[in-house]
Formats: C-alpha cells, structure tokens, sequence
C-alpha cells in the first residue's frame, strides 16, 4: 500500500506529477520515433529517400530541420494530449490553449515582441559598426522567389514556438506547479518554483547544441523566464508561443543571426558578417549568449509585463496552474 502511494495520489486519483511527466515523455519518444520510421517507409515507397539522406547526414539543413521539427510537433501536440486525457485528467485545452479572442491578442503582442527585441538586438549591434550587410534578400536557390524560400523558416520556426512552449511551459511548468503544491507549500510559492526549475531544464536541454557554453546556457536559463513569465501570469500559452515565433525567426532569417548555435546561411533578409566581441553579441552561439541578448530578454520581461497589467489590471501567479483537477 505504501509503495502504491510513491505512484499514485489517492485524493487526486491519478499518478503523482514525476510519473505523469515521465509518462509523457515516453508517449513522446515513441510517438516521434514511430512519425519518424513512417515518413521514412513513405519517402522510400515515393521513391524520396533523400530525405532520409538528409536527416541522417545533416540535421541542421533546411529541410532537414523543418521535417524533424514538424514530426516533433506533431508528437508534442498529440503526446500532451494523450497525456491530458489519460494521466493528468484534465482536457488539453487546460495547458494554456483557450483559444479565446483574448488568447489572439495576446499571441499577437508575442509576436511583436520577439520581433521588437530582436530588432533592438540588430539596429545596436549595427550602431556599434559590429555587423556588416553583405546581402539582402538572399535565398539558398538564386532562381527561386525570396517570399516562396521564406515561407519555410516562418514555417519551422512556428512548429519550434508551438512544441517547445508546449512541452516545457504547457505540460512542464503545469506538472511541476501541480507537484509542488504541497499541504506545506502555497500554490504561489509552488508555480514559483516550478517557473525556475523549468526554466533551467530548457537552458540545460539547448547544452547540446552547436557553440554552446556556459554563459550561453545561463542566458537560456534567463530565456526560459522569460518565456515562462506570461504563461505563470496568465496561464494561457499565446504570448510565450508568439514571443518564441518571431524572436527565433527574426534572429536567424530576417538578421542573419545564428540560432542558439545554429547557422542559416540561405534564406535571410540580411546576410551579415559580425565584428563585435563574443561577450557581446554572443560570437557564433548568436545572441542569447551575449550581453546585448541578455538584456533584450530583460527588457522583453519588463514590457511582459506591463502588458498583462495593463489587461489583468494585477500582476500575479495564475493560481490554477497549481490546482488539480478535482480540486
């Protein structure tokens, strides 16, 4: 009986939060293996195996990139779902997706916020003649149209806002909230908690990409309350999915930034050589482990929020973050 209670809570009656977030990352894994080998079989029966090429020899090309990231989202998407359904006991909806009129604004703020701040990152950088223009509407494909060729990052980088702010705000935050949301622990103290330890998973996890060092993992780590900062305030998932659209997008397609280490050198309004020192404009990782990066994501908490009291007329945790269901 006590063993069962390590797993289970009896008042809530579903598992306790470490194995519902375990349980959702297995669906996950499985979920993106088994959308992977699918993609795999059907390229081959289409006679498209060089798809299958390109994933396994390098992952970071365009097309590479943007079929990895759309099977990941797919997997994100349904795996919370199920996960909702079958483990939390809650509708997927409850993650931070109440498509409300209210939900639309605020993910229009996001998107204007991550393209502002990545705006200011470029226009100082070049005001301190530490970025040179070399091209402008530069494409991969010469003969193909700059719009159509830009259609694909908008693409991925949307799929990169939808799962990633699923995965590590929606389900993450929420289960961790939940979980420490002890008889000793306020609801307020436990989403605080859960915003910090989330935001150090997401700074740990970007450690494996290329040109990552510990400055930019603790610039990530800040990233990551950045983009928390309107979910624990609002609960909804509009402004962080906006906000983590257009930054990426405008970093590396729009100004020719590298992205969190990695570098898209086909399709960008401006092509750039930087000048400037690592310390500052965070050198090859891109901005997010410079200091110019660092209090852009500053800047960007502060005018987050300013906009959700503006709206809410308070600042304050969204208390239900850390209510279950029956409660």
């Amino acid at each position: 009986m006590i063993l069962l209670r390590f797993f289970w809570n009896p008042r809530e009656r579903r598992l306790r939060a470490p194995w519902r977030l375990l349980g959702q990352l297995v669906i996950f894994l499985l979920l993106t293996l088994l959308l992977t080998l699918l993609v795999a079989m059907l390229s081959s029966l289409l006679s498209s195996a060089h798809w299958v090429v390109q994933l396994e020899n390098n992952p970071f090309s365009p097309s590479s990139l943007l079929l990895s990231t759309v099977i990941a989202t797919v997997a994100a998407l349904a795996s919370v779902w199920v996960a909702g359904r079958l483990l939390d006991r809650r509708p997927f909806k409850s993650f931070g997706f109440h498509l409300r009129w209210t939900w639309w604004e605020d993910f229009a703020f996001g998107l204007t916020l991550g393209a502002f701040l990545m705006t200011g990152i470029f226009l100082v950088e070049l005001a301190m003649g530490w970025i040179t223009i070399t091209e402008v509407l530069r494409t991969g494909a010469r003969d193909e149209p700059f719009v159509f060729a830009f259609l694909k990052p908008v693409l991925l980088f949307a799929c990169v806002g939808i799962y990633e702010e699923t995965l590590s705000r929606g389900y993450l935050l929420r289960n961790l909230s939940e979980g420490f949301h002890l008889p000793w622990v306020g609801r307020r103290m436990a989403i605080l908690a859960a915003w910090v330890i989330s935001s150090f998973v997401f700074g740990v996890l970007h450690t494996v990409n290329p040109n990552a060092s510990l400055v930019s993992t603790f610039n990530l780590v800040v990233a990551g309350l950045f983009l928390g900062l309107a979910y624990v305030l609002t609960g909804e998932l509009a402004i962080p999915i906006g906000l983590h659209i257009t930054w990426n997008l405008f970093q590396g397609h729009v100004y020719g930034f590298p992205v969190s280490g990695v570098t898209f050198d086909q399709t960008t309004v401006f092509a750039i050589i930087q000048h400037g020192p690592d310390w500052a404009t965070g050198g090859a990782f891109g901005p997010e482990a410079g200091i110019i990066g660092l209090l852009a994501t500053v800047v960007g908490m502060l005018l987050s929020a300013a906009w959700v009291r503006r709206r809410n007329g308070k600042l304050m945790f969204d208390a239900s973050l850390a209510q279950a269901p029956s409660e």
